[in-house]
């Protein structure tokens, strides 16, 4: 049987298999947020400037309007494989007079269908369970922890149905936002969730957390606590006390916004996050938001200009990645 074993690994490797989880998260820690599956290029050139060839993690959307794009999403997952990029794939559903629509059953299974349709470049396909549901304009206006622990109890229950081996992060909380007439502290919304669904976490394969470095997404990389970019250690606090497991995570958004005084110091932010604050060995994968944010509501985290230049941010992250003694890479 050893002797079969190993053939089978030579005879895999040489006709090219997609790497396991432990095969590609060899590489580096280090992604990126990008929006669309058309950006896929331009994250491979940020993220390749080291010349390691490491695997890396792209977090992107996947929204109901994309489910007629299937050539689309095909060409960047075969671009993905080539290039060594892990897709974290959140399902989202769409805007709609000022909120994002509440997923149907049939939402989900329709987008759970159209991933499992297609080539992934990586036996793990990793999706997010929607968005910072604790603002009322990500789940059709309201804030209901019993709604989205349900939808991602039936989300998780049946990407698992699929056999392609899912792994399932929670929608990520904003950290940061106060209780009040259209949001929920995150933990508060944590607690509801286990009201009324006691295992809930059960339901997940690795947590999701948006670390920022608040107030104002301007915090210096140093600071710790909820509302930094170590905000995931409460979290991860937070969840081995009410389940008693250790989960490892994924920060699929972070990142500061370039103004003022923080525009000067993002390259000692970066630098200080990767070595002290996302080589946490409990890190999976960082994704700061955002490639392309330009024109938008996301300019001024965005690491590529409207003319298409890059910007501070992407100066600054570049150069952790392309630092040999990087700590965060595994």
């Amino acid at each position: 049987m050893k002797r079969l074993a190993v053939l089978f690994i030579f005879l895999a490797a040489f006709f090219g298999a997609s790497p396991s989880q432990s095969q590609a998260t060899q590489g580096s820690v280090l992604g990126i947020h990008i929006l669309h599956p058309t950006e896929a290029e331009g994250a491979s050139e940020l993220l390749k400037s080291n010349d390691k060839g490491d695997w890396h993690y792209v977090t992107l959307p996947l929204s109901l309007d994309d489910l007629h794009k299937q050539d689309e999403w095909q060409t960047f997952l075969h671009f993905a494989k080539t290039n060594k990029l892990i897709p974290i794939v959140r399902l989202v559903t769409r805007f709609d007079n000022g909120v994002w629509k509440i997923p149907t059953k049939k939402d989900v299974i329709d987008e759970i269908t159209f991933l499992s349709s297609l080539e992934w470049p990586v036996d793990e396909h990793y999706i997010i369970v929607f968005n910072e549901v604790n603002h009322d304009q990500e789940w059709g206006g309201k804030i209901d922890p019993p709604g989205y622990a349900d939808m991602l109890r039936f989300t998780s229950d049946w990407a698992k149905s699929e056999d392609k081996n899912y792994q399932v992060l929670p929608a990520a909380m904003d950290l940061a936002t106060p209780t009040n007439s259209s949001s929920l502290e995150a933990f508060a919304y944590f607690d509801q969730m286990r009201q009324a669904q006691p295992d809930i976490f059960s339901y997940i394969d690795f947590w999701n957390s948006h670390s920022y470095p608040n107030p104002g997404f301007s915090s210096p990389a140093q600071e710790t606590g909820r509302k930094s970019i170590s905000g995931f250690v409460t979290e991860l606090s937070y969840l081995k006390d009410k389940t008693g497991k250790d989960y490892r995570t994924f920060i699929t958004e972070t990142g500061w916004m370039a103004r003022g005084m923080t525009s000067g110091m993002l390259n000692n932010y970066y630098d200080y996050a990767a070595h002290h604050v996302w080589s946490d060995p409990r890190v999976v994968a960082v994704t700061p938001f955002v490639l392309q944010g330009d024109p938008g509501p996301f300019s001024g985290f965005t690491f590529i200009d409207k003319q298409g230049r890059p910007t501070p941010q992407y100066e600054a992250y570049q150069n952790v990645i392309r630092s040999d003694s990087s700590s965060a890479t595994r």
